[in-house]
């Protein structure tokens, strides 16, 4: 049913996204599907990385220990942006497309009032792709 999973992570944030990489992870496991990590950066240094090539480096090495650790078949995708915090939305949904994703399965946050004024990323994602969306709380 599914073969390319996009799993949108954030290297500064890794242990916030426990829940949603094991759901990746199990249904990875159960369709025999690729993971696909995929991760928004910038190109001026930031907490994770100080250039885009070290931050790609970074998330290959986060992508080989989830392929080692689970037994799966993962890869991983960088998209380096000028302001990551205003193009994250536009450049996953892009990016899905780009890489022929089946599903996107990404980690989201329990609504608060901003939210009913500001669309989440993962509210932006689930209305504007064309893709299956599960977003993990």
């Amino acid at each position: 049913m599914y073969q390319k999973m996009l799993v949108p992570v954030d290297l500064a944030h890794i242990d916030k996204l426990e829940r949603a990489i094991q759901t990746a992870v199990d249904l990875a496991a159960h369709y025999k599907a690729e993971i696909c990590f995929l991760s928004v950066g910038t190109n001026t240094p930031s907490e994770v990385a100080h250039n885009p090539k070290e931050f790609e480096k970074k998330l290959a090495e986060f992508a080989e220990e989830c392929r080692a650790k689970f037994g799966v078949v993962v890869t991983a995708s960088s998209h380096i942006s000028h302001d990551p915090a205003v193009d994250l939305s536009k450049a996953l949904v892009a990016k899905a497309d780009e890489l022929n994703a089946d599903l996107i399965v990404m980690a989201t946050h329990v609504p608060g009032v901003a939210d009913h004024i500001f669309t989440s990323h993962g509210g932006y994602v689930a209305s504007h792709s064309d893709h299956s969306v599960f977003l993990v709380r």
